[in-house]
């Protein structure tokens, strides 16, 4: 009988050999579904242990670098498991992690997997009051952060902290524990029991753009194995240098900073910049020699206003998530690199579900197939199969890699998982070819003279523009047709909006969609974003039909009705 470990290598592997053959992984796949599994003991050591492969590549934008192989991060993360069980850190402990990319977040991560304790990534960007409502959802027990951010926490209300029983920074710090002190601890660490398969290892706070942020609960299966998914989508091979350009705190960071990547034996690249510079970024990758890179549309946009064939890069696999991927920016690269850029879409509550996996012919702007593991179907509001609906996660076979449910909170929990899926929110269409194409949000998709409207189609036409960075589609009420579309544009660098411009982007907006899909209203204007850089349409939308007069302008605004050049 195989173990836990072996049953989990055995699936890597067959993903690893199956890379170019979508449909046959898709019908061979299964799950490892272990009853007790701790993914840095059993895997990760034993595949660490005298590995002299670079697991971690950690850039600093001055230049200096720090590498760490397998064998030292096996090293570390005993010590620091050792370490943190010395200073009181137990078993189901919630544990807040607040930390930038620097090789503590590493170490802290791999010695929570060992001892059990729940991690709770979180971005340095939270604010106070952000700080104060996770610990008190989450009741953290203790928190990891450098001496700069544990100031954030000094300063909230002592309520506020009454659940926190540990503070350990990575440095020097008044009344927090110096995690530099683990490295004086013992590298012989011994588990305290087995963990079960089904023990929460993740909390995740959703990023909010239509809501509160929901607590996401993972288990020590759901990412860990889970994320197979996520390495057979990204073409990940053992010795690759992987770079995923994600924030700590997200949960796109430990899909692909950490799990994917150390599933396959590959090291994870990080490069620091204070302030992402497209031209440094792509330096720094081309000289460290990353050979796989995965990054949001936004650094994508920044990207191809560089000129890509001036970097001597090494890539093989380009990546694309967080949010669609716009034909315009795949066709720069390829034209470029010769290199088609693959989306593929998950959530924080799942893994990679769907994905243009390597070797397969894109479809430019498809987002592509379910991915080994995982059963998708579209399905209308009224529960039926659909070429275009709601993307929904099959349960009759549940995959490994979707959450439990939402910590505490059973109904929330029921409102997305029922009547055998679990329900993304999101709409798609399905393609004779079995691709699918993202449509939008529930809450962003909107209908205009009675015609249904995708915000991503109209974004995708507009970024096409040379003078269009980003674009967010919202509706506009109209006292005729109930609603149009409306354009917020923020411009690329060396364009100013105004009235030509406006006039210009109107006229290719004319040349590039269908009269009933025309973006009729457009407004240069600073995109809203959460902190985790994905467009907040939902606060556009509301300030939208919340405004008055209806036919006031603003400042920036610019209607087709404004130009007599357009009517007719």
């Amino acid at each position: 009988m195989q173990t836990a470990a072996q049953a989990f290598v055995a699936a890597r592997d067959f993903l690893l050999r199956a890379r170019s053959d979508q449909a046959g992984a898709h019908a061979q796949f299964s799950w490892p579904r272990p009853e007790t599994f701790n993914w840095a003991l059993d895997y990760f050591d034993p595949m660490a242990r005298g590995n002299a492969s670079v697991a971690l590549d950690i850039v600093e934008e001055d230049g200096r670098e720090a590498r760490y192989s397998f064998d030292d991060m096996h090293q570390r993360s005993q010590r620091m498991a050792s370490f943190l069980r010395a200073q009181g850190v137990r078993r189901g402990d919630r544990m807040m992690l607040m930390l930038p990319n620097c090789v503590q977040l590493w170490d802290t991560m791999l010695a929570a997997i060992k001892l059990g304790a729940v991690m709770i990534p979180a971005t340095t960007l939270l604010t106070s009051d952000d700080l104060a409502d996770r610990i008190a959802r989450a009741g953290v027990a203790h928190i990891v952060a450098t001496p700069q951010d544990a100031a954030k926490f000094e300063a909230l209300a002592p309520t506020a902290m009454q659940t926190v029983r540990g503070r350990f920074a990575t440095g020097p710090c008044a009344g927090w524990t110096d995690l530099q002190e683990a490295g004086q601890a013992s590298a012989e660490f011994t588990p305290n029991g087995a963990t079960a398969a089904n023990d929460p290892l993740l909390l995740y706070f959703t990023s909010g753009t239509t809501s509160k942020p929901k607590l996401v609960q993972h288990t020590h299966i759901s990412y860990p194995i889970g994320h197979l998914s996520t390495m057979y989508w990204i073409g990940l091979r053992p010795g690759d240098l992987h770079w995923n350009i994600s924030s700590p705190g997200w949960a796109k960071h430990a899909w692909s900073c950490f799990f994917a990547p150390w599933n396959a034996g590959a090291g994870a690249f990080v490069f620091n910049q204070a302030r992402f510079n497209a031209a440094a970024a792509l330096t720094a990758a081309a000289r460290c020699g990353v050979t796989t890179l995965c990054a949001p549309p936004t650094v994508w946009r920044l990207f191809i206003q560089q000129d890509l064939k001036a970097y001597a890069v090494q890539f093989r696999e380009l990546v694309g998530a967080g949010e669609p991927l716009n034909p315009e920016i795949i066709a720069r690269v390829q034209a470029a690199w010769g290199i088609t850029i693959r989306d593929g879409y998950g959530q924080t509550e799942t893994c990679c579900m769907i994905g243009n996996a390597p070797g397969q012919a894109v479809t430019p702007g498809a987002m592509g197939r379910p991915l080994p593991g995982w059963r998708i179907e579209l399905l209308d509001p009224h529960g039926k199969p659909a070429q275009e609906g709601e993307v929904c996660v099959a349960l009759d076979h549940r995959p490994v890699g979707l959450m439990p449910g939402y910590a505490g909170d059973a109904q929330k929990t029921a409102q997305v998982m029922h009547d055998g899926f679990y329900h993304t929110g999101d709409v798609a269409q399905r393609h004779a070819d079995g691709t699918f194409t993202f449509v939008g949000r529930i809450d962003d998709v909107f209908k205009a003279s009675d015609y249904r409207i995708s915000p991503f189609e109209l974004e995708s036409a507009l970024i096409a523009h040379p003078a269009v960075a980003e674009a967010a589609v919202v509706p506009s009420p109209d006292p005729v047709r109930l609603a149009v579309p409306k354009a917020f544009i923020a411009c690329r660098a060396g364009f100013e909006p105004g009235r030509e411009l406006a006039l210009d982007v109107l006229r290719h907006a004319r040349e590039h969609l269908a009269p009933y899909k025309r973006v009729r209203r457009i407004e240069f204007a600073e995109l809203p974003k959460t902190i985790s850089g994905k467009i907040r349409r939902v606060e556009l939308r509301t300030a939208e039909l919340n405004r008055a007069p209806a036919d006031a302008r603003r400042p920036g605004e610019f209607w087709e009705d404004d130009f007599p050049e357009l009517r007719g």
